[in-house]
């Protein structure tokens, strides 16, 4: 009998169906396998667009995927390098991220917890047997198999993924997320298999309790943090935690790599092999409470980075691929912080020496290479304070800027390259113009004209919400057809909106960020003049040379006389 002909195109073997996302360079696609008509998920990569270097990264990658078969691991099934795109075939796991299930359900319990880690230690220690170490462990990256109840937790993405012998250490380069790094990667001493244990102690830290173990606004605290091992257990959340769980926290999060438990001794510990007697079975409001804020905060985080960081120019020499994940987790996770990752060859070191590892993922390879500089500064942790609209004001300092006809005027301010501020000041006045466009449709009730200039799919995080992070148009929709400004205030009687503080932040050529704060100032019914003021963060993105707004955020009205403002600046 003849042997089979080796198909060679993946349009032999595969028929692509719709786009579960996106990135820089790759695309994810639903695909079915034509003889068998099982569904997969398709990673295709432009490998005209990357650089040796990174398609150097692309085939370790497929390399690692291949020898990892678990059944807590996602599976790379297929792949088929043609002339211009490369293809990786995975399982397609439809029952989104593991965190995002937990709020959901209605029963949530240390044991519940003692099992989800239990399948994460599994596909690490696969990992490690196999001699294949993570890099990136954290919630973005545990997904669930389907929908279905009870169904598998499965580890994503080997993008950061390293190949090493036996419990070899050695300098592998700076990689991973800030709130998820060991203290020896931080150090820059050799590491190996250990740094994904660390990841595995702070992600049982939030399934017990919501929260992480290290956290601080500015990034050289928190990795200061991290280097020390600070943690505790606060009360009083922390008083209903056993000290089996607590115990097994301490192992995992020991400083010193060399003490630190290995996967393989963990799944051995009392909490993990006897959960049915040690671990307790009380259900945990508070913990999937705090979850739900933990998820919202880092979910607002990914929208603004992938914003930011895949619309810059990383074809450079030097730079990797930037890999953006969206959608409800039916796809194949690539590299990520929540929706964004970057493997960055570059770390820099400021005017005072420091580095800057303001990336959300990052790796510097061991070989030292360095790229060059982006077109603007990463966007740092520290950061997120004025991003996410927590702006700190005070009457003698602030700068306002009266507005007439409820047009805005705005003060756009950055750093500029003198070579380019011609052109940096008119992408600014552009994003001032479409900012006064968009308030000036809300303050209409001119929903028509609203979604003109919002994404489709875009996020908003605000009051309303309830600390939930809302997508798509919907939610807007509802107060322009029930509760608008028109409906409140009348036609007649018009509002006056005071900008203070108000910052345009470039981010690569096609991206911005304005930040202020609103006073607004209107005459009710009653003729009795109300006032109140919030901070209001816009996160633009610019596609066929058209801007949109693809995330909002928005703070708690602060009212003098007057109800809170509604979503987006449309008023009750």
């Amino acid at each position: 009998m003849a042997a089979p002909l080796v198909c060679t195109r993946f349009s032999d073997n595969y028929e692509l169906k719709e786009e579960l996302g996106k990135g820089a360079f790759s695309v994810v696609r639903k695909c079915i396998q034509k003889h068998t008509g099982l569904e997969f998920a398709a990673k295709i990569i432009n490998t005209k667009k990357l650089s040796a270097r990174d398609f150097q990264k692309l085939e370790r990658e497929a390399r690692i995927c291949r020898k990892l078969q678990h059944p807590n691991i996602v599976r790379l099934h297929d792949s088929i390098q043609e002339e211009l795109f490369h293809y990786l075939v995975f399982d397609l796991v439809t029952g989104g991220e593991l965190f995002e299930d937990i709020v959901a359900r209605e029963f949530y319990s240390e044991a519940d917890a003692s099992h989800c880690i239990q399948q994460i230690l599994e596909s690490v220690n696969h990992c490690h047997t196999n001699g294949v170490v993570h890099r990136d462990l954290k919630p973005e990256n545990l997904l669930l198999a389907s929908k279905v109840k009870g169904a598998a937790v499965k580890l994503a993405d080997f993008g950061l993924a390293i190949e090493v012998q036996g419990d070899q250490q050695a300098w592998f380069g700076f990689a991973g997320t800030p709130g998820y790094l060991s203290p020896e990667v931080l150090k820059k001493e050799p590491y190996g298999k250990p740094v994904d244990i660390w990841a595995c102690g702070v992600i049982l830290y939030i399934l017990l309790v919501g929260y992480p173990p290290f956290w601080d606004e500015d990034q050289h605290r928190l990795y200061a943090q991290i280097k020390a091992g600070a943690y505790d257990y606060p009360s009083p959340e922390w008083d209903t935690v056993t000290p089996d769980a607590k115990n097994l926290i301490n192992q995992m999060l020991t400083v010193n790599p060399a003490k630190r438990v290995t996967a393989s001794d963990a799944l051995k510990h009392p909490w993990i092999c006897y959960r049915e007697k040690v671990a307790s079975a009380v259900h945990r409001q508070e913990t999937v409470d705090c979850l739900k804020k933990f998820n919202a905060r880092r979910k607002l985080k990914g929208a603004i980075l992938t914003t930011m960081l895949a619309t810059r120019n990383f074809s450079r020499s030097g730079r990797s691929i930037i890999t953006n994940k969206k959608g409800d987790g039916s796809q194949v996770k690539e590299s990520t912080e929540s929706n964004t990752t970057i493997e960055d060859d570059d770390v820099r070191e400021d005017k005072k020496g420091t580095v800057d590892r303001s990336s959300t993922v990052i790796a510097k390879d061991a070989e030292g290479n360095v790229g060059t500089p982006p077109p603007s500064p990463a966007l740092s942790t520290s950061s997120f304070g004025s991003v996410l609209g927590c702006f700190k004001s005070s009457s003698s300092t602030s700068l306002g800027s009266k507005t007439n006809n409820n047009k805005l005027s705005i003060i756009a301010t950055g750093a500029v390259n003198p070579q380019n501020a011609i052109a940096h000041q008119a992408r600014k006045q552009e994003i001032v113009k479409i900012t006064e466009q968009l308030i000036e449709s809300i303050n209409n009730a001119d929903f028509e004209g609203y979604t003109k200039i919002c994404d489709p799919h875009m996020t908003a995080f605000e009051p309303e919400a309830l600390g939930n992070l809302l997508e798509g148009m919907e939610f807007h929709k509802f107060y322009f057809d029930h509760e608008s400004v028109l409906t409140v205030l009348g036609k007649n009687r018009g509002i006056n909106t005071t900008v203070l503080n108000p910052t345009v932040h470039l981010l690569g050529d096609d991206a911005a960020c304005i930040a202020y704060i609103i006073l607004v100032q209107y005459i009710d019914k009653q003729g009795v003049p109300r006032s109140h003021q919030y901070e209001e963060t816009r996160v633009w993105h610019r596609r066929d040379n058209k801007w949109q707004n693809v995330h909002s955020h928005r703070s708690a009205s602060v009212a003098s006389t007057s109800a809170a403002f509604p979503p987006s600046g449309v008023g009750k």
